[in-house]
């Protein structure tokens, strides 16, 4: 799509000037678009959704991988379907704005799949690759390996979102019970154990490196994993560690902590777990966000056809 002129350097912030955007770009809608102001102030919303998940990226450097990551994340947060797509669309939108004002020289989010497949069956690794992963932090390679491999381990124990992870404090943490609770969207609380291995990890991270962590900081910090600054550790840096430790070991650099997510779904539905306590643990306001796992599980269900299909 040729813009229909040049864009004029300006010289403010990427704060301001995305923010400027986002209001010129609803002020397109409304005079440009003629949709109706119900319309309008649903995309106002949605863009303002993109926003928060953006957390202060440049919208010039995400790529279609990115806005697929934001259609798991709105999926994540059990969101209607309907929902989903008008968010999608709403940033579609947005893009062809940011493309027809050059601001924007291509438009990556023409390359996301259809909303048919934002519901795909999620990427899972086995248990194998798993135990490769949680493994890779390296005390010869990494400075902070203790704390990497305590974030790694309790992702895949926990099925904790990195958001939950970030946002984990020391008063939610209760080792000795081998628990640890997780604050969800809207503020839900759940319980999820924590298994042997987590708790070793964990219990390692905070006598070893956690005090050193945070006496860089000014003030005593509330959370369980901090940043090297001795501040909380961003959900982005989570999922830089997690591409990093994914390069490493030959995984997909396209994983995510979605991706622990999902492996620590379905690796409980394949040892038996019942729906409705993986529903739980996750977090999962509707069960049929949780069902798309036992799509993922063939075990089973082969399992099953072999025992039960005459030609089997």
């Amino acid at each position: 799509m040729p813009p229909r002129r040049k864009l004029i350097p300006v010289k403010r912030s990427p704060a301001i000037q995305s923010k400027q955007w986002a209001e010129a770009f609803v002020d397109y809608l409304r005079s440009e678009c003629h949709l109706a102001e119900n319309t309008v102030v649903a995309y106002q919303r949605d863009i303002a959704t993109f926003y928060r998940w953006l957390d202060g990226r440049r919208i010039h450097d995400l790529t279609v991988t990115h806005l697929s990551d934001y259609a798991a994340w709105l999926h994540d947060r059990d969101l209607a379907t309907t929902t989903i797509s008008r968010n999608i669309v709403a940033v579609k939108l947005f893009f062809r704005y940011l493309q027809l004002e050059g601001i924007l020289r291509d438009n990556v989010v023409e390359l996301l799949a259809s909303q048919k497949h934002w519901q795909r069956v999620p990427h899972v690794l086995s248990p194998t690759v798993v135990s490769n992963f949680l493994r890779a932090p390296n005390s010869r390679l990494d400075k902070h390996w203790i704390r990497d491999r305590a974030i790694l381990e309790l992702l895949y124990a926990t099925g904790c979102r990195s958001s939950e992870l970030s946002n984990l404090k020391l008063e939610d943490l209760h080792l000795e019970e081998g628990h640890c609770l997780c604050r969800g969207k809207g503020d839900k609380q759940r319980i999820v154990p924590l298994g042997e291995t987590a708790q070793e990890a964990v219990s390692e991270y905070l006598r070893r490196e956690r005090p050193g962590l945070d006496h860089r900081s000014p003030i005593e910090q509330p959370w369980v994993i901090l940043s090297r600054r001795g501040r909380r550790l961003r959900r982005e840096a989570i999922w830089e560690l997690i591409k990093k430790y994914a390069v490493r070991v030959g995984v997909s650099p396209q994983i995510s902590p979605h991706t622990m997510r999902h492996s620590f779904a379905t690796h409980l539905l394949a040892g038996g777990a019942d729906l409705r306590q993986v529903q739980e643990l996750l977090g999962h306001a509707n069960i049929t966000t949780t069902q798309i796992y036992t799509h993922v599980d063939a075990s089973k269900l082969k399992k099953v056809h072999k025992q039960f299909h005459p030609r089997a």
